[in-house]
């Protein structure tokens, strides 16, 4: 039996699963943000008393959170120091000297981790082939640590010049400041990004120790607390940003690579429906309370990024944030989820986030003392969401609240009265979330109108609808449990860890006995780690290589041939870099030599299987009543059919506009288009033109 928990802004999400009982249970509790490990227990005690089994039946926890993307975002961590070689203090501050717009006059950057007052120098020179120039001296770097716990330090990263070549210096201050600071967290950048370019090296060691402290202590409690709730064997498992899963008490050691975890389970859930519908093409939409993602399903698989930025200051301006140099699903992330607040600015413009209400106080229509109007203040007045049945009826929405901070706070300032103040509030957030999804597939040369949609979250199927109508969609596809998705997507993911060299060097002339070397040595460390959890014959590895036409500043990511590796590859690898740069951008370099500058290695376990709940036949009547909504063809409200998701049977059909409610998520069809559910529970939906 295993439990996956998903903590998100505004709700903590909870399924419980039994491959042999065929057990779906699906929950759903408010995020306790300043304890969340209480809203995971909640959650998970509220689907055991549902499924009415013994906690101890539990083997596995499966777990994403949000928190140390948050921590970095709001600058919560510790009071971090950077240790580097002398003359490169600065370089955290200037990184790529280059103006992410360049006619942004007030232009902004995130706050350095680590202030220039706590940046360390110590004499040490390692060159780009590895070999010692200048070894640094113990007692410069006793003296760094006496300075260090004099400041109040409590998390120092480690960051010299050329340590992915050669990291013997990096090695030795880590053991000086262990002899002599033990109670620092402390972080060598080889040890969590070992590859060129010093910036984002540094970057990423800043932000992995600066969440360190915690990450041990919300992971150990947490583990304490599941062992206590369930038994002394249940293990914990957390999931990284790239998709895979790996042990708590590995996590804790090196939390920058679980930031994209809660948004990465989605898109592994998406993909897995994907496979079994038989759509290797899909668009994951995720839309919770605070946010929406958007990502890519391409040949069956999430696209994977080898680095993405936090806290940018711009949505979709790239360089604006701190790089963090570790793989990442690839998705785009946009400030619009149901808690969204919609207000109108300085020019009379209605907005629509980034800034979210939370769960506490949460929407007006929450009845706790918020007053903002939000998304889901807008979708109540719309009539999309039934106030008598938000949560299953657990928890009751106040219309009256929602409408008067409408009307208060966009509909009085705007001159509109108070259903087009909330048309207006919705119709601008599916706005700004197909126009983050068109972007992202344009970015990578992709026609978005081609992707069917994967829907879920907690406000997703309610929003799917108009965004796909906006993106021309032909389908759109609403998982059983659509409220719960990202926690769902946990019990589809490996166990999994990346590790990367960096070796540059011309292909043509490539050491083809170190390349392999290399490779070697990376799988053997997979095999290490997850040693323990994975028989050693059922571990698989994917190997990458990071190239590039020489000259250029920037790599792309080429799979490897399977096998031993040598000059009689080398036409096979050029093809396949080809082939990638082409699809990419259109066109090959012609006469123009490759360089390689990375190896990179993936170790997954085996996939777990996942048995979705069945849909059979169902002879009830699924319509339970009517109820007035907006439609946008008409421009006013009129009454439409409200289904009972659970009395859906199997391949029974209907026509939109419609209303189909679960516990967790309302989808809603606020147009034309064929209803039809298949048989794991899935709800279809194929769009017709509008009128």
């Amino acid at each position: 039996m295993r439990l996956g928990a998903d903590i998100g802004g505004t709700f903590t999400d909870v399924i419980l699963v039994d491959e042999a009982s065929g057990l779906f249970e699906l929950g759903k509790v408010l995020t306790t943000s300043a304890q969340p490990d209480d809203g995971v227990i909640a959650g998970m005690r509220q689907v055991l008393d549902a499924a009415q089994v013994p906690a101890d039946a539990v083997e596995h926890l499966l777990h994403g959170t949000t928190l140390f993307t948050n921590a970095l975002i709001e600058r919560k961590g510790s009071r971090t120091a950077l240790i580097t070689t002398r003359g490169f203090r600065d370089a955290i501050e200037i990184a790529r000297e280059h103006r992410y717009d360049m006619y942004d006059l007030r232009l902004k950057r995130p706050t350095p981790i680590a202030p220039r007052r706590h940046r360390f120098e110590v004499d040490e020179r390692v060159l780009s082939d590895g070999s010692v120039r200048s070894a640094p001296s113990e007692t410069q770097v006793r003296e760094i640590a006496a300075l260090l716990l004099e400041q109040g330090i409590e998390a120092v990263a480690v960051c010299l010049l050329n340590a992915y070549a050669n990291p013997a210096h990096e090695r030795l201050v880590g053991r000086v400041l262990a002899e002599v600071a033990p109670s620092l967290e402390v972080t060598l950048s080889t040890d969590i990004a070992p590859e060129v370019r010093e910036y984002e090296r540094t970057s990423t060691a800043l932000c992995n120790v600066y969440v360190k402290s915690i990450a041990r202590r919300y992971l150990g409690r947490l583990e304490a607390r599941t062992r206590s709730e369930c038994h002394d064997g249940a293990a914990l498992y957390v999931m990284q940003s790239n998709g895979g899963l790996m042990a708590a008490t590995q996590a804790a050691r090196t939390p920058i690579r679980l930031v994209e975890s809660g948004p990465a389970a989605g898109a592994l859930a998406a993909a897995h429906y994907g496979g079994l519908l038989g759509l290797p093409k899909l668009l994951s939409f995720d839309m919770g309370g605070t946010t929406a993602k958007a990502c890519l399903i391409v040949d069956g698989e999430p696209l994977v990024a080898p680095e993405f930025e936090v806290d940018r200051q711009y949505q979709f301006k790239k360089g604006s944030g701190l790089p963090v140099k570790v793989p990442v699903i690839e998705m785009i992330e946009i400030g619009t989820g149901g808690g969204s607040i919609a207000s109108v600015d300085s020019l009379g413009r209605l907005r629509v986030g980034p800034h979210s209400a939370g769960s506490v106080p949460g929407p007006a229509c929450y009845g706790q003392g918020g007053a903002e109007p939000t998304v889901t203040d807008a979708d109540l007045l719309l009539g999309y969401l039934d106030p008598n049945f938000f949560l299953g009826g657990e928890m009751r929405l106040d219309r009256d609240a929602a409408a008067a901070s409408i009307a208060r706070r966009a509909g009085t300032p705007l001159g509109l009265d108070t259903l087009q103040a909330a048309w207006g509030i919705h119709q601008m957030a599916n706005e700004a979330m197909a126009s983050a999804a068109r972007m992202h597939a344009i970015e990578r040369g992709l026609e978005i109108s081609q992707f069917p949609m994967f829907a879920f979250g907690g406000a997703g199927p309610v929003h799917a609808y108009g965004v796909a109508r906006i993106l021309k969609t032909p389908r759109i596809v609403y998982p059983f449990g659509a409220g719960v998705m990202s926690a769902v997507g946990f019990l589809t993911a490996p166990l999994s860890f990346d590790f990367v060299r960096s070796s540059p060097d011309h292909l043509e002339s490539l050491d083809w006995a170190r390349a392999s070397s290399l490779l070697e040595e990376m799988q053997a460390e997979g095999r290490d780690a997850l040693a323990g959890s994975v028989p050693s014959d059922a571990v698989r590895f994917e190997r990458v290589a990071d190239m590039r036409y020489r000259k250029q500043g920037s790599d792309i990511r080429v799979a490897l041939p399977d096998g031993p590796l040598g000059a009689h590859r080398l036409p096979e690898i050029v093809a396949a870099f080809e082939a990638r740069y082409t699809s990419l951008f259109g066109h090959t370099v012609p006469d123009t030599p490759i360089d390689v500058m990375s190896w990179r290695v993936t170790a997954h376990g085996p996939k777990p299987s996942l048995a979705l709940p069945q849909a059979g036949p169902d002879t009830r009547d699924p319509v339970k009543g009517r109820r007035a909504i907006y439609l946008p063809e008409i421009r006013a409200l009129a009454e439409v059919p409200v289904l009972d998701r659970y009395r859906i049977g199997q391949g029974q059909r209907f026509d939109g506009p419609a209303i189909i409610e679960e516990r967790e998520s309302t989808v809603v069809v606020n147009g034309r288009g064929r209803i039809h559910q298949d048989t794991n529970r899935n709800l279809i939906v194929d769009m017709e033109p509008a009128a």
